[in-house]
């Protein structure tokens, strides 16, 4: 049945929830995609865009190319997507160093949520599916224990840095954001969404374009072929990235960026209790329990009155 006006604004909306969630380091709009009935139409149309459509558009069969990659799915969901990007980055940002705390929690609430959710999605539990779980879950806190680097801001650097992280941003439980401040690459690109550096954002955006084209056909292929054993991994992704927005935190280790700020550089998860003795400070232990449950109950809200998967 073909899409109104209406379907189109909604998915809009479903690409601002994408680009929203792909700020944060330790959320993935793959897992928005998911839950909001979208994700495999997503990979499917971003696996369309191939040699076959591209000899269309050379031979300037324009409507046959616009049909063959679900131009107007794809023209919605970028657009939500760039908007969230550009008016949600600086907001981010200033909340992440206001009051961490509060944040992380709501944001480890959407995440026990979208594991749960994503985990409902297995048909068939067998012994393969739970060790691809196991699986995921180690790879995903492996990385999370990784000690992010405090990398070049050359063009060939950004371009590796966008590519890699489309990639993590199209799966659920791995964000594309947390892979950037691996790279060391975040708080560079982030400041330069912030003040519209054109050609930092090319750079990352052609990057992100052949990364995202390269990864979809494998993604997709997966999907298709190991259905149960890809979610098992994915939800997996999800379990272990928790370690990563625990909203308390002792720093071990600091380092100075290339603008001369003292910035965490290893920390360590602790008990509120443990963070009030340390630091003498609130732990804001309910407000962020309360936030934290929030955080759940929207991803839940969402998947409860999303469509299924449809394309």
């Amino acid at each position: 049945m073909p899409r109104k006006i209406k379907d189109y604004v909604l998915i809009s909306l479903k690409g601002m929830g994408m680009g929203a969630a792909d700020v944060v380091p330790g959320v993935s709009g793959g897992t928005i995609a998911f839950i909001t009935g979208i994700y495999e139409e997503l990979i499917n149309t971003i696996k369309s865009v191939n040699l076959s459509s591209i000899k269309l558009l050379l031979q300037f069969k324009l409507k046959d190319f616009w049909k063959a990659i679900n131009g107007n799915f794809l023209l919605a969901l970028l657009s939500g997507i760039i908007i969230s990007f550009l008016s949600l980055a600086k907001l981010i940002k200033y909340l992440l160093e206001q009051q961490p705390i509060l944040i992380w929690s709501f944001f480890f609430g959407l995440i026990v949520a979208s594991a749960i959710v994503i985990a409902r999605k297995i048909t068939e539990w067998k012994a393969r599916t739970i060790i691809a779980m196991i699986i995921g879950t180690a790879i995903a806190y492996m990385i999370t224990e990784i000690t992010p680097a405090e990398s070049p801001t050359s063009y060939w650097f950004l371009f590796l840095s966008g590519a890699l992280a489309i990639c993590a941003m199209i799966l659920p439980g791995i964000s594309g954001a947390f892979i950037l401040v691996l790279l060391g690459s975040y708080n560079y690109i982030l400041s330069s969404l912030s003040s519209f550096k054109i050609d930092v954002i090319a750079v990352v955006a052609m990057g992100a374009g052949i990364g995202i084209l390269s990864f979809s056909h494998l993604l997709s292929w997966l999907l298709k072929k190991y259905h149960n054993m890809t979610i098992g991994l994915l939800s997996g992704f999800m379990i272990g990235s928790l370690n990563k927005v625990w909203p308390w935190k002792e720093t071990i280790s600091t380092y100075i960026d290339r603008h001369g700020v003292e910035k965490p550089l290893a920390q360590d998860n602790i008990l509120p209790s443990t963070f009030e003795s340390l630091f003498q400070q609130d732990s804001q232990l309910y407000v962020a329990l309360v936030l934290a449950v929030a955080g759940f109950l929207l991803i839940w809200i969402m998947e409860k009155y999303s469509p299924e998967e449809s394309q």
